[in-house]
């Protein structure tokens, strides 16, 4: 509990924190294409650990890797803190925040002014975000453990299988991303929204089809939809906020729309799955659903 409570505290600002680094000092014609960057960090990250896995999967034995082999990549990845650290040591803050430091008077409690004067914004931001968490864990925690446990497949082959998807995510990552600098972040994000209603209405007939290519087939188009309803998100979030609560604003909103999104959705999935996939999907559908209110929430589709 109290290493969860720490990764908490590191993750909170950790994906704001980087998404306001990458836009602010961003061209003002190419803040979604930086912005991008953040967002690529989840499937260069999930190629990185479970590639690694699979590999120790593949070398042990199952009781090697049960007693010792899943501790190599935790100890690998110290490697990766230590670099954070140095790459952080060496920031300083972005011009907007300079700016407005210099020219206004900034809040000392931002969660408060956020919540008193940015209530419609952080809503909007908030919902906007389940999508993208849902598509994740379910096309991803959720799907390894019911491809292993109930559909029958080997943990090495469905890990393969999703190795080979993920690459779709960092390609609708980029190809929302650079979009949204010519048609707008909301808009892209609203194809990405539809899209999760979408595959979730094929998640029970795919998924669950017996064919592990069309396992494949649906893995790689919700991940490829959840490109759009990530992607252009390291760009809106930051539009909705002035720069005195920006940062608040765009950590708390990831963070809440993540645990509403992401943290309960394989824990409603694994009770709904024994009655069917297709419930599974509806709750995919509806994750679509909210994503999209959060966007009419701000009744526009072009960025600040």
């Amino acid at each position: 509990c109290l290493m969860r409570l720490g990764q908490g505290l590191g993750l909170g600002g950790e994906w704001g924190g980087a998404a306001l680094l990458a836009v602010e000092n961003a061209p003002p014609h190419r803040k979604n294409t930086w912005g991008m960057f953040p967002p690529l960090g989840a499937p260069v990250g999930f190629l990185a650990a479970n590639g690694l896995f699979l590999v120790i999967g593949l070398v042990l034995d199952e009781a090697q890797f049960l007693a010792w082999g899943w501790r190599i990549p935790f100890l690998l990845s110290a490697i990766l803190v230590g670099l954070g650290l140095w790459v952080r040591l060496k920031l300083t803050e972005t011009p907007a925040f300079l700016e407005a430091e210099a020219t206004e008077a900034l809040p000392k409690v931002p969660i408060a002014t956020l919540l008193t004067q940015h209530l419609r914004s952080t809503l909007a931001g908030t919902f906007g975000v389940i999508a993208c968490f849902a598509l994740f864990y379910l096309a991803t925690a959720f799907a390894l453990g019911y491809g292993t446990k109930t559909l029958g497949y080997s943990r090495e082959a469905f890990l393969g299988v999703e190795l080979v998807a993920i690459w779709f995510l960092a390609g609708g990552v980029i190809v929302a991303s650079v979009l949204a600098d010519r048609h707008s972040a909301a808009r892209m994000l609203a194809i990405g929204f539809a899209g999760c209603i979408g595959v979730g209405a094929l998640m029970g007939p795919m998924l669950g089809s017996g064919s592990l290519f069309t396992v494949w087939l649906w893995l790689s188009g919700a991940l490829f939809v959840m490109g759009f309803a990530y992607g252009p998100l390291g760009g809106w979030l930051p539009s909705l906020f002035p720069a005195g609560v920006r940062y608040t604003g765009v950590s708390m909103t990831f963070n809440l729309g993540g645990v509403l999104g992401g943290a309960l959705a394989p824990i409603v999935a694994e009770a709904l799955a024994p009655h069917g996939l297709w419930l599974v999907g509806g709750y995919l559908m509806a994750a679509g659903v909210l994503s999209l209110g959060g966007l009419l929430i701000l009744g526009r589709t072009t960025d600040r």
